[in-house]
């Protein structure tokens, strides 16, 4: 079996069928040798060692059958140096176990970027829930033992992996999270947590907006014209910010016809356009204005979408939106567009979850200080220095932005250097895969 572009149903098949409800997939730290931990991983082993996009001797991709949802639950750990892997729990429909086993991969090594950047000590992690069809995804139940089920998982990991939300994992979710595992952030306020971080995130773009037009020349957002993909949590309040900001016109568009009346609803009578849109409907990106702003899916800037696109700087929430690095960056340099990475932006949802083991305070002076323009590691400056490195070396500013983020990746946790490797190899040692060693 292709294993590789096979449905998810199908490695939830071929799991049952060799009577596996855990298995993993680790990077030997010593000969960099991929290993798979059954025989029935080998085939998807393979095909991600063969890959040379999103695959970069990540330490673990761990993979479970939920034993109430039934669902196939994954956590990818890329780099653990600066601390144990940090990253949200993504809920999403797949086609193909390469689309699932990317996600993890690719969003997993990002976090590891974007914490780096962010000056905070976490590695990069990621969760990728894959959806089963023909399943009534918004049931209560089935959400309660789903998330709980995840919980367990992330339990059994013993820590090298924190987990908190993420693209279709809501704030009630968490709780359901929070109420199986320690190892989890962004938990609701009424636990003690920090909650839902789509609004930080949401001003931590638009400031990565100003930084950017400031060293592009072209002053502030006011009256600027912008162009939201996706009109879901982030964009739902970046909107907010830019209407303070006094822009001349927001367009944007969404697959999900609740969140788009949500949006017209709340900001009736405000320069807004937003529309309903089938899914695989790209049109949005080609729409004539100065900032192009993707908030919704990943790898949404192509060969296909990039030729079109008439916004001259490219800034959005969403993870990992480049199809191809080192392609598709050098696509949008050539058409003159600037792009700031989204791993450079979209920090403030990590940020605050970060601290929370050391209790949540409202308006903590840790998290604002990333928005304050004068913070030499806050979003503005960072995004500055990236922009200027760029234009002194010629390079696209992604290669420059992975070039900082690897580099401060490298440095260990002043306490507890790379103890999510040392997690990874007892997880190994205790036969994880098969549920002997976790107790869970």
């Amino acid at each position: 079996m292709n294993l590789w572009q096979a449905h998810p149903e199908e490695l939830i098949s071929a799991m049952q069928k060799a009577g596996v409800r855990r298995a993993c997939l680790t990077t030997d730290p010593k000969t960099f040798e991929l290993k798979a931990s059954h025989p029935v991983l080998e085939p998807l082993r393979a095909s991600v060692a063969a890959d040379k996009r999103d695959y970069h001797r990540h330490e673990g991709c761990f993979f479970e059958l939920g034993r109430e949802s039934g669902h196939l639950l994954s956590a990818c750990v890329h780099l653990t140096r600066r601390g144990q892997a940090a990253g949200g729990v993504r809920f999403f429909t797949y086609d193909t176990v390469e689309g699932f086993v990317r996600d993890g991969l690719r969003l997993s090594r990002g976090m590891g970027h974007k914490n780096a950047l962010a000056g905070l000590w976490w590695g990069g992690g990621k969760g990728v829930i894959a959806r089963r069809p023909n399943v009534d995804h918004r049931d209560p139940a089935l959400r309660r033992a789903l998330y709980q089920d995840y919980g367990r998982f992330v339990s059994s990991l013993r820590g090298c992996y924190v987990t908190a939300e993420d693209a279709g994992t809501t704030a009630d979710d968490m709780a359901q999270v929070f109420a199986t595992t320690r190892y989890t952030s962004c938990i609701p306020k009424v636990l003690g947590g920090s909650g839902n971080p789509s609004e930080l995130t949401a001003r931590g773009v638009v400031v990565a907006m100003e930084a950017a037009l400031d060293e592009m020349g072209l002053g502030t957002l006011e009256g600027k014209r912008i162009a939201l993909q996706g009109l879901g949590h982030v964009s739902f309040f970046m909107i907010r910010e830019l209407l303070e900001r006094r822009v001349g016109r927001i367009i944007g568009a969404d697959i999900d016809e609740h969140a788009v009346r949500k949006v017209a609803q709340t900001y009736e009578g405000a320069p807004l356009e937003v529309k309903v849109v089938q899914r695989g409907d790209d049109g949005i990106l080609a729409t004539e204005a100065e900032v192009l702003s993707p908030n919704a899916v990943g790898a949404i800037l192509n060969a296909r979408t990039i030729p079109g696109i008439k916004a001259k700087l490219v800034c959005g929430g969403a993870n990992n939106q480049l199809e191809e690095p080192g392609e598709d960056d050098r696509r949008l340099q050539e058409r003159g567009i600037l792009y700031v990475p989204d791993f450079l932006a979209n920090r403030m949802g990590i940020v605050n979850c970060a601290n929370e083991q050391y209790g949540y305070i409202d308006n903590d002076p840790a998290i604002l200080a990333h928005l304050d323009r004068n913070n030499s590691t806050g979003v503005y400056r960072r995004t500055q220095d990236v922009l200027h490195r760029a234009k002194s070396t010629g390079t696209t500013t992604a290669v420059e932005a992975v070039r900082l983020a690897d580099e401060l990746g490298q440095e260990l946790h002043p306490i507890f250097g790379h103890r999510g490797r040392q997690i990874i190899d007892h997880l190994l040692e205790t036969d994880w895969a098969s549920d002997k060693g976790a107790g869970l």
